[in-house]
């Protein structure tokens, strides 16, 4: 990548940052002054710098004298076990009238709760949960949008000991069942409906089915969005939340004490390749996970105003609303983030938002910001995003040229920080660093605590640099790695997933490479790189290319099976009413040819009328390449859009 950064904090800038701090704090135990010493220091002294973490962050609970057991068992580490702490009380701390929670619904809502309302909330739910008979280690379902009554039900939830799964509602009811199912739930949230793109979405007669065939829920509860009345006829012990809660009085809540890995969420994999996995997260280490992220590496700090357009079906949720814990106000989303602005422009509502609500940290996706580069966008024109200090970009690799779209279009001096993890961690193995400079195409740095590598196939660890690219592992157990998968008595299907490959080491199954600054491009999914002629090459190397072309919306790339070898297809998605021809199939060719190597350029390209993806927007390669080798896709379900499956299905060109 690039030699000169597009971005370099001002000296006030750094000496402001918490991370800063953090660093000076701890200085003479760590020798280090500057991030790249810190980093080894925190990964070589995992015990020391964890211990800091709690400290420093001001974790609510009893920390207990032992920090890391079996440190050299990966699984099997055990982090902070006499400690006693509640998730839910940590992001509680703030009991004043400043704003916890600020939402808008499209254009068609608003609703604003201060710290005080939130927790009357909170204990107001909680005490119905209790009377519903949810206690300790019974699971709470939600299939709802992201709206504040999913976060009072949550922090409910968490304060009783109880666990917490949510779904987005555009799940259908296989989806919901797939998840829900498998860890039987007491107690199910939903929505009457929900607004998307102007649309009114009715979900009673998906809920009614849905909580009937789930004979573990008691209670299924109606949050009213649309309609102040839902009929209840229908849903098998249903009860409005306005009339759930009324019973009860806001009041002390009595958080449970507990356990450092007790649970407190369970999130699904994609379940693209069979029925998700049902990956158990807990409370301590989702908390100093989420602590150590926010305050040091996003530089939040008390009264900063957090923005991530996300669903209730993504772990980005959970890591939104974990800024309570320092103090953040959320500012939460719900609809189409493709909604016109005041100006107009497509997308310019959530642009809007940040400027009503004086927003700090914009969280998003590398997909929106390329749609607002494609759609010509210029927020910086049309917005004035004075107290904007960070975007975070996250569900794909964010190209280098939108780097350039940010710094051009949106605002000039900001932390631009690419970012990367997953459900998996509830967290990030790579992230932005406010002290540190922004080089195009690049994830600024390894997360603090992460003993991130690059392992070659036969698990050589690849200098940085070096221009290789490898497997992205993590070599040294760290806090928020999963307590284990629900219904995985003996822990095979936990190892399975993660250290099969290379023992006592977690593989996470990225393509990526370290560079010389020692930030990280990642090249793809493991699973799907591509392998012409035996060389490896990540499909976000023939992404970035054609999707700078301007008659191209968006692209998926595979490899097929071809004559004893594999042969690059291409298949784009175009703009409206345009048509591929030869002479645009030779641009796209050239364009990849000139700026990577011969291996890469398409055998094939196909125009396609819409590319698949999962819930969370993320294309789904792998379906793909099973649908054009005739091959069954065993989970239709965890897609937004799988008729569009139907458009890879039985080409001609592909027989030849």
């Amino acid at each position: 990548m690039d030699d000169l950064p597009i971005w370099h904090p001002s000296a006030e800038r750094i000496a402001a940052a918490r991370l800063s701090a953090f660093v000076a704090e701890h200085a003479g135990r760590s020798g280090a002054s500057d991030y790249p010493s810190f980093w080894r220091w925190s990964i070589s002294e995992p015990e020391d710098f964890w211990r800091a973490i709690w400290d420093t962050c001001g974790v609510l609970g009893e920390r207990g004298p032992t920090i890391l057991e079996d440190g050299d068992r990966m699984p099997g580490a055990r982090w902070f076990p006499q400690a006693r702490l509640n998730y839910a009380e940590n992001l509680l701390r703030r009991r004043d009238d400043g704003d916890a929670v600020v939402f808008w619904g499209e254009d068609k809502r608003r609703q604003r709760l201060s710290h005080r309302e939130l927790y009357a909330e909170v204990a107001r739910c909680a005490q119905a949960l209790q009377a519903a008979g949810v206690g300790r280690g019974d699971r709470v379902a939600a299939y709802l949008p992201n709206l504040p009554e999913a976060l009072i039900a949550m922090l409910a939830t968490a304060s009783l000991g109880a666990i917490w799964s949510s779904a987005s509602p555009d799940f259908g009811v296989q989806g919901v069942l797939d998840r829900f199912g498998q860890i039987e739930p007491k107690v199910l949230f939903c929505v009457d409906a929900y607004w998307y793109n102007g649309k009114a979405v009715d979900c009673m007669a998906r809920n009614a089915e849905v909580s009937a065939r789930m004979p573990s829920v008691s209670r299924t509860v109606v949050v009213s969005y649309l309609d102040e009345s839902p009929a209840l006829a229908t849903l098998a012990n249903g009860v409005r939340y306005a009339d759930f809660v009324a019973p009860f009085a806001g009041g002390e809540i009595d958080f449970a004490p507990l356990p450092f890995a007790h649970p407190l969420f369970i999130l699904f994999s994609s379940g693209t390749t069979g029925v998700p996995k049902c990956i158990v997260h807990g409370h301590g280490g989702t908390l100093l996970q989420h602590l150590k992220e926010h305050q040091l590496h996003g530089d939040i700090r008390a009264d900063d105003r957090l923005f991530y357009f996300t669903t209730c079906g993504w772990m980005m949720w959970n890591w939104l609303v974990s800024g309570l814990a320092s103090g953040a106000t959320l500012l939460l989303y719900d609809g189409s983030p493709f909604v016109a602005g005041a100006d107009g422009g497509p997308g310019a509502i959530l642009f809007d938002y940040a400027d009503a609500e004086r927003m700090t940290h914009f969280g998003t996706s590398a997909k929106f910001l390329d749609a607002l580069a494609k759609a010509g966008l210029q927020p910086r024109a049309t917005h004035r995003l004075q107290s904007l200090r960070a975007i975070f970009s996250t569900g794909s690799p964010l190209a280098p040229e939108s780097f350039d779209y940010v710094y051009r279009e949106i605002k000039t001096d900001l932390l631009l920080a690419s970012i990367s993890g997953g459900t998996d961690i509830i967290s990030c193995f790579a992230l932005g660093c406010p002290i540190l400079p922004v080089y195009r195409g690049e994830l600024q740095c390894r997360g603090l605590g992460m003993a991130v590598d690059v392992f070659d196939d036969d698990g050589r660890s690849l200098f940085p640099g070096c221009g290789e690219r490898g497997e992205l592992v993590c070599t040294a157990p760290f806090p928020s790695m999963p307590v284990g998968f629900w219904n995985d008595p003996d822990g095979s299907k936990y190892h399975s997933a993660y250290f099969a490959r290379f023992p006592n080491v977690w593989c996470h199954g990225d393509f990526v490479e370290l560079t010389a600054h020692a930030g990280m491009i990642i090249h793809g999914r493991s699973d799907a790189v591509l392998n012409p002629g035996g060389v490896r090459i990540g499909t976000a190397e023939i992404y970035r290319q054609v999707e700078q072309l301007p008659e191209v919306v968006e692209s998926l790339v595979i490899g097929q099976e071809w004559q004893h070898d594999v042969r690059v297809v291409l298949f784009v998605k175009l703009r409206p009413e345009l048509q591929l021809d030869a002479a645009l199939t030779q641009r796209i060719q050239q364009q990849i040819r000139r700026n990577t190597t011969p291996r890469h350029i398409p055998a094939r390209v196909l125009q396609v009328a819409d590319i698949p993806r999962t819930k969370s927007g993320k294309i789904v390669e792998l379906a793909v390449r099973n649908v054009v080798h005739g091959r069954p896709v065993r989970n239709v379900e965890a897609l937004a859009n799988p008729e569009t499956l139907e458009f890879f299905r039985d080409r001609v060109e592909l027989q030849s």
